[in-house]
């Protein structure tokens, strides 16, 4: 709903405000529909995701999967927007994910140095240039957009500012989103959290993956 300068001035301020608040409190109510309830998880708590409206494909499962990569190897697939973990039996776990965006994807090997149960978040300088309206400094916690879990990603002892972590938007799974980081459901990132050491090695390829089939 447009509303003009004239038809405010002449008394049309509630019609206004009436018709920029609908949309938001639309935007509210679908975004509210991809939650349901409150997990509680080490003294904080993250919001369960209503699976239902989440597109199977991009569910946790296991699939067959073919690379010459070893057991226990995090394989992201940006194209595809899918990560697996590489079991035995030519099996991996297969995890939906969000990706960079245009201009800001990476590929190749990294190793997971360090991890963070409910971490904190410090924007980058250059995504501070891009979004100075952005905090300095997050704390851990619900409302932090690295979510519960926090996979840092070095090659040689660097950090390279990428991490694998969850987030508060669900809908964004599928998608090219990110700065290059790799969001997960928050469900996911707990999950994946248990069953990577520090040392996993990880691999994201520029092109499509070697192949699975679920």
């Amino acid at each position: 709903m447009t509303i003009s300068r004239r038809q405010f001035v002449a008394g049309g301020a509630a019609i206004a405000v009436a018709g920029a608040a609908a949309p938001a409190l639309a935007q509210q109510e679908q975004t509210a529909a991809y939650f349901q309830g409150d997990v509680p998880d080490n003294g904080q708590y993250y919001r369960k995701t209503n699976f239902s409206k989440i597109d199977p494909v991009w569910r946790r499962q296991l699939v067959k999967y073919y690379s010459e990569e070893p057991q226990g190897t995090v394989v992201v697939d940006t194209r595809n927007h899918f990560m697996y973990i590489i079991f035995e039996n030519k099996t991996a776990l297969r995890y939906g994910v969000g990706v960079g965006k245009e201009g800001f994807q990476w590929f190749g090997r990294a190793q997971v140095d360090r991890k963070q149960i409910w971490p904190s978040w410090v924007p980058p300088p250059e995504m501070l240039k891009r979004r100075p309206d952005l905090p300095t400094f997050v704390a851990g916690g619900p409302d932090n957009p690295l979510g519960p879990r926090a996979l840092y990603l070095y090659r040689d002892g660097r950090d390279l500012g990428y991490r694998l972590h969850g987030t508060t938007e669900p809908w964004s799974i599928g998608g090219d989103v990110s700065s290059g980081c790799i969001r997960m459901f928050p469900e996911d990132v707990v999950d994946l959290y248990q069953r990577c050491p520090k040392g996993t090695k990880v691999l994201v390829l520029k092109h499509l993956g070697s192949g699975d089939a679920t």
